[in-house]
């Protein structure tokens, strides 16, 4: 049992990193709020995910709930924490909605009586 923990060990854990060092890149190179959103919740979500289960492999049964309670932690923080930053970036209008198909926040916003107004976006919204 013991070299089959290693292997998975051996697998999960740089799998991990790797996800986590392409989260870090993504954040640092892609060109937009939205994009760099996306790379530093889903990647360092996944990558502290995988360094965790690969962690758990290795401990005894005893710490499984420590390593549960920061999975939770994490799933449950990311989502918020990006939903956060997208409607503040979306309010500052600090990325191009030009791209965008239909814009579902802001025929929400004018239902609630909360429009957006119709400035056109700052030159160094993302930087």
């Amino acid at each position: 049992m013991t070299a089959l923990s290693d292997v998975i060990t051996a697998v999960l854990l740089p799998a991990g990193a790797v996800f986590c060092l392409l989260g870090s890149v993504g954040l640092l190179r892609f060109p937009d709020i939205i994009s760099r959103l996306h790379a530093a919740s889903k990647a360092q979500t996944l990558g502290l995910l995988l360094v965790l289960v690969g962690t758990a492999v290795q401990l005894p049964l005893r710490y499984a709930p420590v390593l549960l309670l920061v999975v939770l932690f994490q799933l449950l923080t990311a989502p918020i924490t990006g939903q956060i930053v997208g409607r503040t970036a979306y309010r500052v209008q600090a990325f191009d909605r030009g791209p965008m198909f239909r814009d579902e926040l802001a025929d929400r916003l004018a239902r609630d009586g909360t429009p957006v107004d119709e400035r056109p976006p700052r030159e160094d919204a993302d930087r």
